[in-house]
């Protein structure tokens, strides 16, 4: 065997792993692309859930019914009404019915971002403001 010989048996070996690498590579991209989180929203237009947030050093949890068109957020002791007006199956705007002030007269937008058996994240921000957070929401009745 001539050396020139070894080198092209080595050079085509070469190029058959990177060929490999490659589609292997363009398969995953393929798979991964695909792939659509669960998003049930309609479990969870109406019932009674609850949500945890930090609040300085302390996790506070609010408790809140909802309805087709309302929700009452039940929040230290005090209850508080807001109409819901639904966008699509995953979104919807919320928007107090007895504001106490100016800041409270804005309306959040939600949007449902993925579900699971009895959770769903979600991302919310006030209408008409880029900054957006998010949460997880518990559903403890239906």
């Amino acid at each position: 065997m001539k050396i020139e010989d070894f080198q092209e048996i080595f050079g085509n070996s070469q190029k058959m792993n990177y060929m490999r690498i490659v589609s292997v590579l363009c398969t995953l991209f393929f798979m991964l692309s695909c792939y659509q989180p669960e998003r049930n929203c309609e479990n969870f237009r109406t019932g009674t859930f609850t949500f945890e947030a930090m609040v300085g050093t302390e996790i506070l949890t609010t408790t809140f019914e909802r309805s087709d068109s309302l929700e009452i957020d039940y929040f230290r002791g005090k209850a508080d009404t807001s109409s819901i007006r639904w966008i699509n199956a995953c979104e919807y705007i919320v928007k107090k019915r007895h504001p106490k002030n100016r800041s409270e007269e804005k309306a959040i937008h939600m949007k449902i971002l993925t579900t699971k058996a009895d959770t769903y994240v979600f991302e919310y921000n006030i209408v008409g403001e880029t900054k957006k957070q998010k949460g997880t929401v518990l559903k403890v009745k239906d």
